[in-house]
């Protein structure tokens, strides 16, 4: 089965864009009945939610959900050790390199004396409790429980909760609890969905809610993400993965077709583009993904759209106006190009790139912005569980050299008082 095959004029990237990238938004169902289920627990005391909630867990996740959403470390601990070596091992090194990484992007304070004599520090603090969303159920995802863990830690979060969906036995996965050992998690809770995230938000008898909410999920749980955030902090509120995958002549053909078909294997929400100005280079890597994906039962990987750019410029132009969340960079000095992308999530380049390795164990977060947000945002980090805090120190000379400017700026928006406020600092040490 071919791909769908498109031409990519010089100057036409955004029209081009528009036409392939469809982001839809939320449907009004889903948001009619995301702000139900919100309803049915905001809308009760704080004693009563643990009842609702258990109602909308059995309702939505399994009739086997426990009374109790937390699990206790015995279990956790059970699953860990239950958990073959090699998958052990494999999460730790992860977790090493996620670690590592996020130690090195972690901002300290920043201070500055400016001239009239006050000191600006800005402070940069940890939140208090951070949850962290781990999707479950029929598959599981203990790369995301490393992925946002760690980086909180590293942070120095007080408080990591991780919350995950219920397998039909009423559990979260064991692998979810096995990662969530390794990373040091304070609570994990068996439950998932919308009322998951509503519970954390907005807290219940038994589960105190946190400052921040973090990690990927189906549409119930961005749409609550989205409905909450003001309430409590948000990372992102994500779509399916995406990538884009530039190839030159080159480029290893069997190696981007897998690339390409690992990423279809997300789902057929997942937009895969593959875009290079060789002609016979992007027939032959269709051949090779269909090829792949024609063995693998069930596997439609149908998603596939190839996009022939007349030249370098034009495919990087193209790259930049999607801002995908995943670039994959298959070409000569590939190191160089990496440096002219001005919009993507993650770029990947070099003789091993491959998304997969930021998908599990480079170090770099696999947490990334997708629908186009790479143009404002970027990979989650140390900083997303941190605050930053101003202050501001005066001297008595900064206060009577800073007043009449205050005042005047006070006066001219209506606001008379302020300005008095500011004279009488400088009147007291005239």
């Amino acid at each position: 089965m071919a791909a769908r095959r498109l031409a990519l004029p010089n100057g036409r990237e955004r029209e081009l864009r528009e036409s392939l990238w469809n982001i839809t938004e939320v449907s009004s169902e889903i948001e009619k009945e995301v702000a139900e289920i919100i309803a049915q627990l905001r809308d009760i005391a704080e004693s009563e939610r643990d009842g609702a909630l258990l109602k909308l867990r059995r309702r939505f996740e399994s009739e086997l959900a426990p009374e109790q959403t937390l699990v206790p470390p015995s279990r956790i601990r059970e699953a860990l050790d239950s958990t073959e070596a090699g998958l052990q091992e494999s999460l730790r090194l992860a977790a090493s390199n996620i670690r590592q990484v996020a130690e090195a992007e972690l901002a300290g304070d920043v201070s500055r004396s400016l001239p009239e004599g006050q000191q600006i520090t800005i402070r940069s603090l940890p939140v208090d409790a951070a949850g962290v969303y781990a999707p479950g159920g029929r598959a599981a995802y203990p790369s995301t429980v490393l992925m946002c863990c760690v980086p909180a830690k590293v942070a120095g979060v007080g408080r990591i909760v991780v919350t995950s969906p219920v397998d039909p036995k009423g559990q979260p996965h064991r692998s979810i609890l096995a990662a969530a050992a390794i990373v040091g998690a304070d609570e994990v809770h068996a439950m998932g969905g919308a009322h998951a995230v509503a519970a954390l938000a907005l807290g219940t008898s038994s589960i105190e809610a946190v400052d921040v909410i973090v990690g990927p999920g189906n549409q119930y749980v961005q749409e609550a993400k989205r409905q909450l955030f003001g309430l409590v902090g948000i990372d992102s509120i994500a779509g399916p993965s995406e990538v884009i995958v530039l190839a030159e002549a080159t480029a290893n053909v069997r190696n981007v077709a897998l690339d390409l078909a690992a990423q279809a294997e997300h789902g057929p929400d997942s937009p895969v583009i593959l875009v290079g100005t060789d002609s016979d280079t992007l027939t032959d890597i269709d051949s090779a993904y269909s090829e792949i994906i024609s063995v693998v039962p069930g596997f439609a990987g149908d998603q596939l759209t190839i996009v022939d750019a007349v030249d370098l410029d034009s495919a990087l132009a193209f790259v930049d106006e999607m801002a995908p969340e995943h670039l994959e960079l298959h070409c000569p000095d590939s190191d160089r190009v990496a440096m002219r992308v001005g919009c993507a999530g993650a770029v990947f380049h070099g003789e091993g790139a491959g998304a997969v390795f930021g998908d599990y164990v480079a170090g770099s977060n696999h947490v990334l912005p997708t629908r186009r947000t790479a143009r404002f945002a970027g990979p989650l980090s140390a900083n997303t569980f941190r605050r930053r805090q101003a202050l501001v120190s005066l001297t008595a000379e900064a206060a009577q050299a800073l007043a009449p400017h205050a005042a005047r700026i006070a006066r001219a928006e209506g606001f008379p008082i302020h300005a008095e406020s500011a004279e009488a600092r400088a009147q007291e040490h005239s």
